[in-house]
C-alpha cells in the first residue's frame, strides 16, 4: 500500500506511478506466458475428481447388485430344500386335504425359484452395463490424468524459468507501491483492475491514448507534456504520459 505523505511534484508523482505500471506490466507478460495451462490444469483435475467419484459411484453400485444375486441365489436354494422338505412330508399324509396343501407350497416354492432365476439373470445383466460404464470411466480417467500430468510438466517448467524474476518483479513492485502518492496509486489499482490487459498508465502514441487508442486533442497533449497535472483519457479512463518520460521510464 502506498504510504507517500511528502508533497512530490506532479512530475515524480506521474514517474513514480509510471515505474510502478512498468514493474506490474513486466509481471504481467510472465502470467501471459503461463497462458491458460493454470485453467486447464484446475479444470482437468476437477475432471480426474469427477470420474474418480463417479467409478466409485458404480463401485458401489456394483456391490449392491452382487450382494443382490447372492440373496436370490440364497433364497433359490431355500426354496430347493423346502420342495425337498414338503416332497418327503408328501408320503407321510394321512388325507388329501393334506396332500393339497403340501402340493400347493411346492408349487409355490417353484414359483419363487423361478423368480429367483429371473432375478438373477436381470442383476447379471444389469451388472454388465454397470461393469461396462466403470470401464469407459476408467479409460477416460486415465485419459485424463496423461493429459493433466502432461500440463503440469509444462506449467511447473514455465513457473521455474519464471520463478526467480517474477518473485524479484514482485519485491520491486511492493517496493515501487510505497513510492507512489495514495490518492494516485488508489486511482491506478482501480483502472488497472478494469482492464484484462493491465495498462493503468499510458503514452500517448501518435497522437492517440496508448490504451483505447482514441485520438487526443492537440491542447490536451501540450498540457500532459507539462506534466503540470494528472490527466487521464476522457475516454478509457487511463492515465495519460508523455512519450518522452515514458521513454525514459525504465522498468528493469
Amino acid at each position: 500500500m502506498a504510504t507517500v505523505a511528502k508533497d512530490f511534484s506532479i512530475e515524480e508523482k506521474l514517474v513514480a506511478v509510471l515505474s510502478l505500471q512498468k514493474i506490474d506490466s513486466k509481471i504481467d507478460e510472465l502470467q501471459t506466458l503461463k497462458g491458460e495451462l493454470p485453467m486447464e490444469v484446475k479444470d482437468l483435475e476437477d475432471d480426474v475428481e469427477g470420474l474418480q467419484t463417479r467409478i466409485n459411484n458404480v463401485d458401489a453400485e456394483i456391490t449392491t447388485i452382487n450382494d443382490y444375486i447372492t440373496s436370490r441365489k440364497d433364497a433359490k436354494q431355500e426354496a430347493e430344500a423346502l420342495i425337498a422338505k414338503y416332497e418327503k412330508q408328501q408320503d407321510n399324509v394321512k388325507n388329501s386335504r393334506e396332500f393339497e396343501a403340501i402340493t400347493k407350497e411346492i408349487e409355490m416354492q417353484n414359483l419363487e425359484m423361478r423368480l429367483c432365476d429371473k432375478n438373477v439373470k436381470d442383476a447379471l445383466v444389469e451388472l454388465q452395463e454397470r461393469e461396462t460404464v466403470k470401464n469407459q470411466n476408467l479409460s477416460l480417467i486415465e485419459a485424463k490424468k496423461e493429459m493433466l500430468a502432461q500440463k503440469q510438466e509444462e506449467l511447473e517448467k514455465i513457473i521455474k524459468e519464471t520463478e526467480k524474476e517474477e518473485s524479484a518483479l514482485a519485491e520491486r513492485s511492493e517496493a515501487a507501491k510505497e513510492k507512489v502518492d495514495a490518492r494516485l496509486f488508489g486511482a491506478y489499482e482501480r483502472i488497472r483492475q478494469s482492464y484484462k490487459n493491465g495498462l493503468a498508465v499510458v503514452p500517448v502514441l501518435r497522437d492517440s491514448c496508448g490504451g483505447c487508442f482514441n485520438i487526443i486533442p492537440p491542447q490536451r497533449q501540450t498540457e500532459i507534456m507539462q506534466r503540470k497535472k494528472i490527466i487521464v483519457c476522457e475516454h478509457c479512463g487511463r492515465i495519460l504520459v508523455d512519450i518522452d518520460l515514458n521513454d525514459s521510464v525504465q522498468s528493469a
